[in-house]
């Protein structure tokens, strides 16, 4: 988005393959690619319908932003680039934004995009009477809290978003927020055409969009197709003929099928290949930082947790971590040990925020804040972390019990879940009794996107990202000041306060960075990845 240009991009490199590229030209890789090929990757079942304003999870990103087109997309090092819009622009003090569309944008079935489609869509995701999972991603627009009664009207308008005719619409914010330009990157944020709102159950099963890539099939915990769509016109035009996502119960069954030929491109390598998949002569290995900060969340009505012993609880479990020894023995250096809740490829990512020491692996020190805590309420029970079956999680979360049980004494024992799908439902629902597995992959690289929508008030009890359901006043004042800054640097400033006060409050366990460790098959000549870590879908080529 250029009208904040001052904004740090992100510094996610592509990542290029060429099988087989020695010795010939840029020009005859281009003739040898067939560009109605089949591309097949991994994924798992989705946790909610193809809606773009109710997807939550990585598995529906995948595939609801192949499907769609937003206002804005992000490069592969982070940087704005308009995608429907033509402009994006605020005025002094980012109360208030002019959004100008692209003439001429339609849905695969014809229809016209306009103003009053973004309009529609935005206030459709925003009331609670709908329950889309991503309504508080616009929290602040004007007229967000007079549209969040469950019970109330679903088709009630934000009053913050004005037609001003078919290709400008203006949006009055809240309250100001200069990330707004940033946020409206996210899925949220993507159009849905007017015939979504008949049935939005069914259109979530079979939805229409405006991307690259049509709806095809969708077979439950197998797999979803899409086809590419020969009348986009956008700039994201797909280089292959068609997408599959093809669900996988592990990453390790994953890997073989990829070994074996059966998959093209796998975006994440099993915790048992890390150190033998970049020598694995049958694959193309991918190695690059990224912008997933993985943590432990432990909920604010955990019981233990809570008042002054919980602080206490809290720090000593950081410190009880050897982040540095899980990184090297379990990941292979795969991750980079945190050292604070954005990531390395984000704009105000730091090494130095006031009270980050807490991240040290200090074991008396954690011995020393458990035992004070005991003081208070003595320790009983078994210490649990959650986690699904069908990830890559149960290594390092073994290895992170072990360390909670040698450093501290207690008894511990993993919380598994069978799937993805049921993990992230439990996690929704509150029904997950103990520590458990968490993390943000922005959809956008602004702070915001962390440190917003993890942690912020409005972001809490199932409204957002914050699933611990963590709430400081002082945090959310800090966080306001930040929104009304259009100058980088001073904003900045201020998302350094707001991590001061998460390291003294530690709503979430900072653990790691993830960096992009994926394979592609030999066959694949190119496989792109861009700023969320995963594969630029539409330039995978064969």
């Amino acid at each position: 988005m250029t009208k904040l240009r001052s904004y740090i991009a992100a510094v996610v490199l592509p990542l290029v393959l060429a099988a087989g590229a020695c010795g010939t030209s840029q020009a005859s890789q281009e003739d040898r690619i067939d560009p109605q090929a089949a591309i097949s990757v991994n994924n798992a079942e989705p946790t909610a319908p193809l809606i773009p304003s109710s997807t939550n999870d990585t598995a529906g990103w995948k595939v609801v932003t192949q499907l769609f087109d937003g206002l804005v997309t992000f490069d592969a090092k982070g940087g704005m680039t308009m995608l429907q819009a033509d402009s994006i622009t605020p005025n002094e003090d980012a109360s208030r934004y002019t959004i100008v569309l692209k003439p001429g944008l339609t849905f695969s079935d014809g229809e016209k995009i306009t103003a009053k489609t973004y309009a529609d869509s935005w206030s459709f995701a925003a009331n609670a009477a709908n329950g889309q999972l991503g309504a508080s991603a616009f929290s602040t627009i004007a007229g967000y809290e007079q549209v969040q009664d469950e019970h109330g009207d679903p088709k009630a308008p934000l009053s913050g978003l004005r037609v001003v005719d078919d290709l400008t619409l203006e949006v009055t914010m809240d309250k100001p927020d200069s990330s707004f330009p940033y946020k409206v990157g996210d899925v949220a944020f993507l159009p849905l055409p007017a015939s979504a709102y008949k049935d939005i159950k069914a259109f979530g099963k079979k939805p229409i969009g405006n991307g690259p890539y049509r709806f095809k099939s969708w077979v439950p915990n197998q797999g979803i197709k899409l086809e590419k769509d020969p009348a986009y016109k956008g700039p994201r035009k797909a280089r292959n003929g068609s997408l599959e996502f093809r669900d996988y119960q592990s990453l390790d069954a994953a890997y073989a099928d990829i070994q074996a030929g059966h998959l093209d491109v796998l975006d994440t390598v099993p915790v048992s290949r890390l150190k033998t998949f970049h020598t694995d002569s049958g694959l193309q290995p991918l190695i690059k930082p990224g912008p997933a900060f993985r943590s432990l969340t432990i909920p604010q009505g955990l019981q233990h947790f809570q008042g002054q012993e919980g602080a206490l609880r809290r720090a000593a479990l950081s410190y009880a971590l050897d982040r540095a020894k899980i990184a090297d023995k379990v990941f292979a250096g795969s991750v980079t040990p945190a050292t604070d809740f954005l990531a390395p490829t984000i704009g105000g990512h730091a090494s130095d925020i006031k009270g980050r020491e807490v991240l040290n692996h200090d074991p008396d020190q954690a011995r020393k804040l458990w035992k004070q805590a005991d003081a208070i309420s003595p320790w009983e029970g078994t210490l649990r972390i959650a986690y699904s079956a069908d990830g890559a999680d149960k290594d390092w979360v073994d290895a992170v019990l072990h360390e909670y049980a040698q450093v501290l004494g207690i008894k511990t024992a993993p919380n598994i879940f069978p799937t993805g799908k049921e993990f992230n439902t439990a996690v929704h629902n509150r029904q997950v009794n103990s520590i458990f597995n968490s993390g943000i992959t922005s959809d956008y690289p602004h702070p915001e996107g962390y440190l917003v929508q993890g942690y912020a008030s409005s972001q809490a009890d199932g409204k957002g990202l914050n699933n611990g359901d963590y709430k400081s006043a002082e945090y959310d004042a800090i966080l306001s000041r930040a929104a009304s800054k259009t100058d980088q640097d001073e904003a900045m400033q201020d998302y350094r306060q707001a991590e001061a006060v998460l390291f003294k409050d530690l709503p979430v366990l900072p653990l790691w960075y993830r960096k992009v460790s994926a394979v592609a098959g030999k066959q694949v000549r190119q496989a792109p990845f861009g700023y969320m870590g995963l594969p630029i879908y539409n330039q995978v080529t064969k």
